[in-house]
């Protein structure tokens, strides 16, 4: 079983190919979701047989989350490949995640909040898991962007 890992809300992009839930290739991209994910994903498609997308839905940038989940959900129902998501604390030893500004998403449990951080706050660089078996991703995969509207 082929699984595609892919967090787009911070900068590398970071995408994994999992066979039987192990990583076995990592890529980490530069730049924009929108220019990336499109010529990536032409070439993981001829290459893998790709079962199930995993994306992280929440929190983080915006735009990234909303480009992700269209472009996707459209691989997801053309090729008819099982899409699911996660939220990013999952990825990162559950730390700060950047938001607006000087504030940062902070996940307390289990409720996520914005705010600042404290001065000796330690922030984690998001890290592709070596193995993806003790994951209990989401089958609803919609965007959560845990900001009231401006």
């Amino acid at each position: 079983m082929i699984e595609v890992l892919v967090i787009t809300i911070s900068n590398p992009l970071l995408i994994g190919i999992y066979e039987n839930k192990k990583l076995i290739k990592e890529h980490k991209l530069d730049g924009k979701t929108s220019d990336l994910l499109p010529s990536l994903f032409e070439k993981l498609i001829i290459e893998y047989n790709i079962d199930k997308i995993i994306y992280v839905n929440s929190p983080g940038s915006f735009m990234a989350i909303k480009v992700a989940y269209i472009f996707l959900k459209t691989i997801s129902i053309t090729k008819n490949i099982k899409l699911e998501a996660s939220d990013g604390f999952e990825f990162n030893q559950n730390s700060a995640i950047k938001a607006l500004g000087k504030k940062y998403f902070i996940k307390v449990n289990n409720k996520i909040k914005v705010d600042f951080l404290e001065k000796d706050s330690i922030i984690h660089d998001f890290k592709l898991p070596m193995c993806i078996e003790k994951y209990k991703f989401n089958e609803e995969t919609l965007p959560i962007y845990n900001l009231p509207a401006v």
